[in-house]
């Protein structure tokens, strides 16, 4: 259905907001909307509800979603940390980690083969792939075979770890949290899959969580044994990631990661 007929067959008294792209084929949008879909069916955090993907009449695509009109901050800090670990909690998968479909990860694909192993999911299909990335598109063997290393020796940093497949939104950093015009925290623009709830942490770094946020959050979500220890490396993604897509600016950081953790992990 052409896009134009489309808006015409809404119902007027709703506002929607529209993204296209003419240079993306609807799977990209598809799976931001299930993704959307998803965090909006747990009743928790606000998101904008998805209501149509589709290809545009040339070539490209779109996503409908709901219209929030959003406030003049990025909302209550110690509310955003109940709102998303109530998420975590609510949004179980029996399926295992993973999630139905592929996304992304700003342009860089994300795969989300189901797995029952959350330690062979996370190193295979975040930190192997971005690993892979690296020495296709670098020739960087430094960082590709010291972080096969790690991905071997990542075991000991979840031994007494209960780990739940929970709804991730999986790229949450600060442009993609706002709030609504009554103060509500809103998260949009996933990438989502089921995992480990830490990990949902990983760009932290470009965040602007306060101590508030995570005292709200871990009263909902309590910490497990060895957090700490674990932390960055579920920074080590989002790094690696950035590496991928800006450049060598993005390097330093995360072989120091690899470096402290092989070193830690004695690898």
């Amino acid at each position: 259905m052409p896009l134009p007929s489309l808006l015409r067959q809404t119902d007027c008294r709703r506002i929607y907001f529209i993204d296209n792209c003419r240079r993306i084929g609807p799977s990209m949008f598809e799976a931001e909307a299930l993704g959307l879909g998803a965090m909006y069916e747990t009743g928790t955090i606000r998101v904008p509800r998805p209501f149509k993907v589709g290809p545009l009449p040339t070539s490209g695509s779109f996503i409908i979603m709901e219209f929030i009109e959003f406030g003049a901050s990025r909302g209550n800090q110690p509310v955003l940390g109940k709102k998303l670990a109530e998420m975590h909690k609510a949004g179980k998968s029996a399926k295992g980690f993973g999630f139905d479909v592929d996304n992304t990860i700003g342009s860089t694909p994300q795969k989300n083969t189901w797995s029952s192993d959350w330690v062979q999911f996370y190193g295979e299909h975040r930190l192997g792939y971005q690993l892979k990335l690296a020495l296709e598109q670098y020739g960087d063997r430094s960082i590709y075979d010291k972080g096969q290393r790690l991905v071997k020796s990542l075991g000991p940093l979840f031994e007494g770890v209960v780990i739940e497949p929970c709804l991730l939104h999986g790229d949450l950093w600060s442009g993609n949290i706002s709030s609504d015009k009554n103060g509500e925290p809103v998260i949009l623009d996933p990438a989502c899959y089921y995992g480990h709830n830490e990990a949902e942490f990983g760009m932290s770094w470009c965040a602007g969580f306060a101590g508030a946020f995570y005292d709200a959050y871990f009263e909902v979500m309590p910490k497990q044994p060895g957090y700490e220890k674990r932390r960055e490396i579920y920074l080590l993604y989002h790094y690696l990631n950035h590496y991928n897509l800006f450049g060598s600016g993005y390097r330093s950081s995360a072989m120091s990661i690899i470096d402290d953790y092989l070193r830690m992990l004695n690898a």
